[in-house]
């Protein structure tokens, strides 16, 4: 046997017993009715409430999770560029250092030479150290048009 016919043949009944019940027990009975009615709502609306926080919550941690993971990369990429800019520094300062002794060594040039730095007999072209007749170019020797090499 299903389960209509007997919330129907319920239903008539309820509906003949409210018809045939006094007034104070309909008030009665209303009252009830909507204190029942007025719980219900505050429990559906306090679980909504508790789901509502309950996600609010999730997505706070997973926010901050996010948060945190996303200063530490910042960290990593600012001591990253901050390790570029010292080992870049590092090379202006060599270079720099390098340019003043470069400096102070060509200052040093425009002393007075000594007798060691003269140039003896030794080093004085003789007549054999002349170039001949023989070594002098030709303009055979000469390039031509034809002698260039060719791109290609």
């Amino acid at each position: 046997m299903s389960a209509k016919p007997v919330k129907k043949a319920v239903g008539k009944a309820a509906k003949k017993a409210i018809d045939k019940a006094p007034s104070e027990w309909k008030q009665k009975a209303k009252d009830e009715l909507q204190n029942k009615a007025t719980d219900k709502v505050e429990e559906k609306v306090q679980s909504k409430v508790n789901q509502a926080s309950e996600k609010l919550a999730e997505v706070k941690e997973n926010n901050a999770h996010n948060v945190h993971g996303k200063a530490d990369d910042a960290k990593e990429k600012v001591q990253d560029v901050l390790l570029s800019v010292r080992d870049k520094l590092g090379n202006v300062k060599e270079a720099g250092e390098e340019f003043q002794k470069k400096i102070s060594s060509s200052n040093k040039s425009d002393r007075v030479k000594g007798a060691e730095n003269l140039k003896s007999v030794s080093d004085i072209k003789s007549a054999t150290n002349i170039k001949g007749p023989a070594e002098v170019k030709k303009s055979t020797d000469l390039k031509s048009v034809n002698d260039i090499k060719k791109i290609g």
